[in-house]
């Protein structure tokens, strides 16, 4: 197990209530999410926001992280990518442990935010906890495995799915496919289509998730 470095943005009104973690995407690190903690935060004035970085540096940009190889991108094999996968779980899991022991708060004031490679961790992670977190919200990612996660899944958090429509990096269908087999395994799932956006955060996606995280947080 690694134990994760993270950045962090204080809850504005000083008071830590509710906790959301920024998980980046393949090649970034946690300051590339961490700015939407300014957006975000005046609206959300008890929350604590941390950004992760993810254990390995990336094959791909040597200037980033990765939470695990990807085959088309870097070349490695399919075993290294389920390893890979496998170990950032745990070192994840991990994190979020040690945060709320922390924070001193129970899992249900925690939401989990991913982007890309990020949502493939977040979606990885939530289900396979021993407790329910508050929501996930997965920006233009894909669920790994879906076949497995009926079977696996201990919790079923709320998603909400968010996919721009001209993506070319994680493609749209994606959005869907992982909405499926959400909704086959019981989960509460939302979606918003970010209508001419590429692989990034669109506002109106922005305003949605902050709509999904408030609902969620009560």
């Amino acid at each position: 197990m690694r134990e994760l470095n993270d950045g962090r943005r204080a809850p504005l009104s000083g008071q830590i209530k509710s906790i959301v973690v920024l998980v980046h995407g393949y090649g970034a690190d946690g300051a590339d999410l961490l700015g939407l903690a300014d957006p975000l935060g005046p609206h959300l004035p008890d929350t604590l926001f941390t950004a992760p970085d993810a254990p390995e540096p990336c094959t791909g940009n040597p200037f980033g992280r990765q939470w695990f190889p990807i085959r088309w991108l870097d070349g490695s094999s399919e075993s290294q990518a389920a390893d890979g996968l496998a170990a950032a779980a745990t070192d994840l899991n991990a994190y979020l442990d040690a945060l709320l022991a922390e924070t001193n708060l129970p899992p249900s004031k925690l939401i989990l935010l991913g982007f890309s490679q990020g949502t493939m961790m977040s979606l990885e992670v939530a289900p396979r906890r021993d407790a329910q977190i508050a929501g996930v919200v997965a920006f233009s990612g894909r669920l790994l495995r879906p076949e497995a996660l009926a079977a696996e899944a201990k919790v079923k958090p709320p998603v909400l799915l968010l996919h721009g429509d001209r993506d070319p990096v994680v493609p749209f269908e994606d959005m869907r496919k992982a909405g499926d087999a959400l909704v086959a395994a019981g989960f509460d799932t939302f979606g918003h289509v970010m209508k001419g956006t590429e692989h990034g955060i669109a506002p109106d996606g922005l305003s949605a998730a902050l709509g999904f995280i408030r609902q969620q947080l009560g």
